[in-house]
């Protein structure tokens, strides 16, 4: 449900949005059903039987058929500047789990990040899984999808971005002690493997989350909205007359 009126909302060009017809009394999704009237997105109500054969099960009755994702340039990411603070930009180093990849989309859209990089190669790009789990965010969170991502780190280090990368290693400077209220690109590392060596020697410095309990790690996912979000309170902190 999200993730359709995201999209539409941003002004997606949607090709088609399929409705169960037990849905219609739903409030929310009349709300939506006036905007798709609105942007002259045909809608089609369908019996239970038409969702039961879609490959995604919890799909809230109701789905939309789109064009594939559109990724912008690196050179769009960098040259974004909306707001009169440190920019901030999340890059993913070769994460496959496509609900990891959605749940950071979100994560850095609701914090105000200015763009998202991830690879075009093993990795999860931006398909119907990902736009679900990102919950929407997918539609207004700018994401660049390149060759290399050391290549382009080098690209924006040029440009004046500093770049951190998440890691547990002992030599890794710990969160709260990090400068992150500066022009800053986060790089989330792989599940399992974390980041690799290439990347990390590419990045200006590390960053440790501390961990007190027994496990040594956390998911992708929950160590990127930590992070993130403590760049954005740096930032809002520096603000503070």
């Amino acid at each position: 449900m999200h993730a359709v009126a995201e999209a539409l909302t941003a002004g997606e060009e949607l090709r088609l949005v399929h409705v169960a017809a037990s849905r219609t009394k739903d409030a929310t999704l009349r709300a939506l059903l006036a905007k798709a009237e609105e942007q002259s997105v045909p809608v089609r109500f369908e019996r239970r039987e038409f969702f039961e054969r879609l490959p995604f099960k919890a799909h809230q009755g109701i789905v939309a058929i789109a064009p594939p994702f559109h990724y912008v340039s690196l050179a769009d990411v960098l040259g974004r500047r909306t707001r009169n603070r440190a920019r901030l930009l999340v890059v993913l180093d070769h994460l496959t789990d496509p609900h990891n990849v959605g749940a950071i989309i979100r994560s850095a859209e609701a914090a105000g990040a200015d763009g998202l990089l991830l690879p075009a190669r093993r990795s999860a790009g931006v398909n119907a899984t990902v736009r679900k789990a990102a919950a929407g965010a997918a539609a207004h969170l700018p994401i660049a999808r390149v060759p290399n991502i050391a290549e382009a780190i080098r690209v924006m280090k040029k440009a004046g971005i500093w770049v951190v990368g998440a890691d547990a290693s002992p030599e890794a400077t710990p969160l709260a002690e990090a400068d992150l209220d500066r022009d800053l690109a986060l790089v989330i590392g792989g599940e399992g493997s974390g980041l690799s060596q290439l990347v990390k020697r590419e990045c200006d410095y590390l960053v440790r989350i501390p961990m007190r309990g027994q496990v040594a790690s956390l998911n992708a996912s929950v160590a990127s909205a930590i992070l993130i979000y403590e760049a954005l309170r740096q930032r809002e902190c520096s603000l503070r007359p």
